[in-house]
C-alpha cells in the first residue's frame, strides 16, 4: 500500500502559480547589445543555462494535476519557478484529494490537464487505456535511463510503449530502531536476514520482546501485513517471482508466497518476539499502525519494520531525535545475503495528456536531476523534508531529513533492485480488500494455507 493513501487529510487548492516572470529575470545584464531575452532566447544567465534546450515559451501555459495537496504542494509549484522563469512558461498546478478517482473521470471525459502526476502503476494502466494519453518523448525516454535505469522505467510503460517518467519515490524496506540504546547494549545494525534473526534471538534471550507491530487501520486494517510480506516475496523468493506473483502469473497460494508468509510469521507469529509494550501476538490486530512504533524512541521496543514516513508519528515536544545517533532512526532491511539488496517502495510518474512542445518540455525538465535536485531544495527549505526520488542526479547534501539521505542512499545504491508495492498493483478486490481481510484472519490464527487459498479464491477471473 502506498504512503499517499495515508496522507493527512489537508485541504485541496487549485489555482496557477501567479503571474509570470519575463524572460528578462534570467538575462546577464549586459548593456553592450541585445538581451538573450530580448532576442526570444532565455538563457541569458548562468541560472538559466541548463534551461537553453527548452528555448522560449513565452505565452505557453502548461497545467499539471496531483492528489498531493497542502503543505507538500508548495515544494512542487517552487520547483517549478525556475523553469518559468528560464523559458517565460507558465505552469498552473492544481490539486485534489480526489485526484484518483477525478482523472479518470477526466480522461473518459476527453478534458484532461496536461500532465498528471499518478501515484501507481495501475492507475497508470487505466488511464492509458482510455486512449488518451500519450507516450513520452525521446527526451524523457533518454532522461529516464541516464538518471533512473530499467527498474523504474518498467513502471512506466505499458504494453510495451514507454508513457511516463518517475517523479517522487518512498522507501518501505526499513526497521526503525534506537540507535542511542543499540550503542549501549552493543547490538549492530545488521546487514543480512540471518543476522536479522539472530539479533532477535539475542534479544528475545534477554527476557525482552524484540517486535513491536500493529496492523489497524479502519477500513484499511491488514495492510502493513502486505508490507512485510511483500518484503519477504522480495528476498525469499526474488524479484522475478514478485513480479510473477503481482500479475498472477503464478498463483497467491503457491509455493512461493506461502514461504514469504511463513517467513513473516517467523516474526510476527513469534510469541518470543512480538508484541513489545502492548501484549501478545493478538494484539498486533488491535495495535495502530501509527502507536506500533512509539516505543522505539522510549526504549519498550528495539524493532519496528515501517516504511520511511513512520518519522511523522514520533512526538514533536523535543522528546524524540530522528538522526544516527538519535534515539530514533532506521536501517535497510536487509537480503539474504548483503550483497543482495531489494527494496520495496513506491512512487509516483508524471504523464502526459498533451504532445505540445512546451508539455513536452516541461516533461523532460521533470525527468532531469536539475529537477529533482530543485525540488529537493524546496522541500528541505519549505516542509523540512519529507520527499525524496530515486532520480541517481540527486545530491543528497540536498537533503535535511537523515531518513530522507538514508533512503535516497538506499535508492541510488548500485546493488539495488527496485519493486513497485504489490498490493498497489494487484487489482482491488485483492491488494486493498481479500489481502488485507485475510492478513488480519492470519494474525489472529487462521493459518497460512488457508489465508493465502482465500486470496487465492478472490482474485477476479477476468
Amino acid at each position: 500500500m502506498t504512503s499517499n493513501r495515508r496522507r493527512g487529510a489537508s485541504a485541496a487548492i487549485a489555482g496557477g502559480l501567479g503571474l509570470m516572470l519575463v524572460l528578462s529575470a534570467c538575462s546577464s545584464g549586459d548593456d553592450s547589445g541585445p538581451s538573450e531575452s530580448e532576442s526570444g532566447n532565455a538563457a541569458g544567465s548562468a541560472d538559466c543555462a541548463d534551461y537553453t534546450q527548452y528555448g522560449d515559451l513565452s505565452g505557453k501555459t502548461v497545467t499539471i494535476y496531483s492528489g498531493i495537496v497542502a503543505p507538500e504542494d508548495a515544494p512542487y509549484m517552487k520547483s517549478y519557478e525556475p523553469f518559468e522563469e528560464c523559458t517565460g512558461a507558465e505552469i498552473q498546478y492544481t490539486s485534489d484529494k480526489s485526484f484518483e478517482q477525478q482523472i479518470l473521470v477526466q480522461a473518459q471525459a476527453g478534458s484532461t490537464p496536461d500532465i498528471a502526476i499518478v501515484p501507481q502503476p495501475g492507475l497508470l494502466q487505466q488511464l492509458v487505456a482510455t486512449g488518451k494519453a500519450v507516450a513520452a518523448p525521446d527526451t524523457v525516454a533518454a532522461n529516464v535511463d541516464e538518471f533512473f535505469g530499467e527498474d523504474w522505467k518498467t513502471l512506466g510503460t505499458v504494453d510495451g510503449t514507454f508513457y511516463a517518467a518517475p517523479s517522487g519515490a518512498s522507501v518501505k524496506s526499513l526497521v526503525w530502531y534506537n540507535p542511542t540504546l543499540f550503542k549501549e547494549a552493543g547490538y549492530e545494525v545488521p546487514t543480512t536476514l540471518d543476522e536479522l534473526k539472530s539479533l532477535s534471538d539475542t534479544i528475545a534471550a534477554t527476557g525482552q520482546k524484540p517486535w513491536c507491530a500493529g496492523i489497524s487501520s479502519g477500513e484499511a486494517t491488514g495492510w502493513p501485513i502486505t508490507d512485510w510480506m511483500e518484503d519477504f516475496m522480495l528476498r525469499t523468493a526474488g524479484p522475478d517471482a514478485y513480479d510473477q506473483w503481482v500479475a498472477h502469473e503464478i498463483p497467491f497460494n503457491s509455493a512461493e508466497p506461502t514461504a514469504a508468509l511463513d517467513a513473516v510469521g517467523d516474526y510476527l507469529k513469534n510469541p518470543d518476539y512480538v508484541n513489545a509494550g502492548f501484549g501478545d501476538v493478538s494484539s498486533i490486530a488491535t495495535t495502530t499502525f501509527q502507536d506500533a512504533g512509539l516505543g522505539i524512541p522510549t526504549g519498550t521496543c528495539w524493532l519496528h519494520r515501517m516504511a520511511s514516513f513512520y518519522a511523522s508519528n514520533f512526538p514533536t515536544d523535543g522528546s524524540v531525535t530522528v538522526a544516527e545517533d538519535g534515539n530514533a532512526f532506521a536501517f535497510y532491511l536487509p537480503g539474504e545475503t548483503a550483497e543482495d539488496h531489494p527494496v520495496l517502495g513506491g512512487g509516483e510518474f508524471n504523464l502526459a495528456f498533451s504532445d505540445r512542445p512546451e508539455v513536452q518540455a516541461f516533461q523532460a525538465y521533470l525527468s532531469t536531476d536539475t529537477w529533482a535536485n530543485n525540488k529537493a531544495k524546496a522541500s528541505s527549505e519549505l516542509t523540512k523534508g519529507g520527499w525524496i526520488t530515486a532520480n541517481k542526479g540527486l545530491d543528497v547534501a540536498n537533503l535535511v531529513n537523515p531518513i530522507d539521505k538514508l533512503s535516497a542512499e538506499i535508492l541510488q545504491d548500485p546493488n539495488t533492485v527496485f519493486r513497485f508495492d504489490g498490493s498497489d498493483m494487484m487489482p482491488a478486490a485483492v491488494g486493498s480488500n481479500a489481502f488485507w481481510k485475510q492478513a488480519t484472519n492470519w494474525i489472529t490464527g487462521q493459518s497460512t494455507k488457508d489465508t493465502l487459498d482465500k486470496i487465492e479464491e478472490a482474485w477476479p477471473a477476468s
